[in-house]
């Protein structure tokens, strides 16, 4: 099967994703797709442009493959002539409905911000499948979508919520964990103090502001423990960080972006702790890939995280608030080394590397492709109920 994967927004863990499905896939799986940058005007001009370059091809499809990037609708109303009977499916790694924007971005106070949220709404309606890269993502954006469109003046088209639900899924990232393992210290040596992981962008997302402030309460504490600040940063960073490396002196033994992917999977694995304290992640690509690696994980009890390990270990990896976030740490640090358990944050995650997911993910779109074929896919409907495709 011939499957166009559609990007706007080729960068970062899009692009990993379109890409490292693409070598997976029992498929032919092309990657359209457009530089990640100035992503409000790739949403709003990336199907002009993608269409403009489909078209000047000489190539077919047997399934169109989008990320909710792209503006699905005006896409296959460019291309019609040419795929109007091909299926196509939508994936949400991210929604511009419950999306957390900037402080710093200017849309939201002039309620420009809906143009991208309808955008999403209209290109889910248009789709014959759509899928989430997890449950919590799939549960917030039903959850929003119909207050989002009760805002409208008349003609809320309600009842397309319904139709939305029915043809949609939950279908996790995948990823290519396995190209850690390269990198693994073998034996591990075990470190003199516990070393703390920070691997996540150094944005105001991802609440650096309490994850120093725990350390700071460690540190002020006397706690033995050393801490690893990875991720990427941007021109704007939140002054937390660089409040941390004045405060946090000498326990930092890493600041700032890994040199290279060896660096950081060899950073993953000589951690041993990894506090997260996001207030947003669809799916938290940084904890699944340091959970790989076998650091111990402590997370909120929130968002993405509890889906990535069994529910008789939530109470022992999950935490409510910044207090019980603390005793945890406190505990942890208190042994003489953290805890290692083969079995456990490993084992958990493993199953989201590409060797597993390309399979289910050809098989999910395979079905999709057959039952097209046979007419029960009727757009609009949402008659393919994706849950009948997994």
């Amino acid at each position: 099967m011939n499957i166009l994967l559609l990007e706007p927004y080729l960068a970062g863990s899009h692009a990993a994703w379109a890409q490292q499905y693409a070598a997976y896939s029992s498929h032919q799986v092309r990657v359209l797709g457009l530089p990640g940058r100035h992503w409000k005007w790739r949403m709003h001009g990336g199907a002009v442009t993608l269409a403009r370059q489909w078209l000047s091809e000489e190539t077919s499809a047997d399934m169109l493959l989008a990320t909710d990037m792209l503006d699905l609708a005006c896409f296959q109303g460019l291309v019609r002539q040419r795929c109007g009977s091909v299926p196509s499916v939508l994936y949400f790694h991210e929604n511009q409905l419950t999306y957390p924007w900037s402080p710093r971005d200017g849309d939201p106070g002039k309620q420009r911000d809906a143009h991208y949220a309808f955008m999403n709404f209209t290109s889910a309606l248009a789709a014959d499948a759509v899928f989430f890269n997890s449950r919590y993502h799939h549960e917030a954006f039903f959850e929003a979508l119909p207050r989002f469109l009760k805002r409208f003046p008349d003609c809320r088209p309600l009842d397309d919520v319904d139709r939305i639900r029915e043809k949609s899924q939950v279908l996790p990232l995948g990823l290519d964990l396995r190209r850690f393992d390269e990198h693994r210290e073998q034996p591990a040596q075990p470190a003199d103090v516990p070393l703390i992981l920070w691997n996540h962008r150094w944005e105001y997302d991802k609440n650096p502001e309490e994850f120093f402030a725990a350390l700071f309460v460690l540190a002020d504490e006397g706690w033995p423990f050393e801490v690893v600040v990875l991720g990427e940063s941007f021109a704007e960073t939140p002054p937390i960080f660089q409040q941390a490396r004045q405060r946090l002196g000498s326990r930092i033994v890493h600041f700032g972006y890994a040199r290279d992917f060896a660096e950081y999977a060899r950073w993953l694995w000589r951690a041993d702790i990894l506090p997260v304290t996001s207030i947003h992640d669809f799916f938290g690509i940084s904890v699944v890939e340091a959970m790989y690696c076998q650091t111990w994980p402590l997370l909120p009890r929130r968002l993405a995280y509890p889906e990535h390990l069994p529910a008789e270990y939530h109470s022992r990896h999950l935490y409510d608030g910044i207090e019980e976030l603390l005793q945890r740490m406190r505990v942890l640090l208190a042994e003489s080394t953290v805890p290692v358990d083969n079995r456990g944050p490993r084992e958990w995650v493993q199953d989201y590397d590409w060797h597993g997911q390309a399979k289910r993910y050809d098989r999910v779109l395979q079905s999709l492709a057959t039952h097209s074929a046979r007419g029960t896919a009727m757009a609009g409907r949402g008659a393919v109920g994706a849950q009948n495709l997994l």
